[in-house]
């Protein structure tokens, strides 16, 4: 098991690591909008905040040698369905014609009290 850590994504704000690998699989914690520079709550519309947190999502992959073609599966927590077009067109932009496995849940809550969080699974395939 390796735990792996980029500048390039905020930085956990609890006892976690933004990603584990085991194996050939990486397991990427919940990302929420926050500005990895300043690690500060990005404040902006739903589409800004889904596009800087799938962008997080990236980094970690790519710090782990992953790519986004890798992502198996997809949850994404939502504290307003009534934002799911807009997450929708936002993450099939950033997808392009890869499509993992996806859920969307509402939830009550979310940490920081934020719109929105992502997490995510990869899988690399053996040569």
């Amino acid at each position: 098991m390796k735990f792996i850590n980029t500048t390039k994504a905020p930085k956990a704000i609890g006892p976690y690591s933004q990603a584990v690998l085991v194996g050939n699989m990486l397991f990427i914690s919940g990302q929420i909008p926050i500005d990895p520079e300043t690690n500060e709550l990005f404040e902006g519309n739903i589409e800004d905040k889904t596009d800087l947190v799938l962008n997080n999502l990236k980094n970690i992959i790519e710090e782990a040698g992953f790519t986004i073609s890798d992502v198996a599966k997809v949850t994404i927590y939502l504290k307003d369905m009534i934002n799911f077009t807009k997450v929708n067109e936002v993450y099939s932009g950033f997808f392009g014609e890869h499509r993992p496995a996806r859920a969307v849940v509402e939830v009550s809550n979310l940490p920081k009290n934020v719109d929105i969080e992502i997490d995510a699974i990869c899988v690399k395939e053996g040569d």
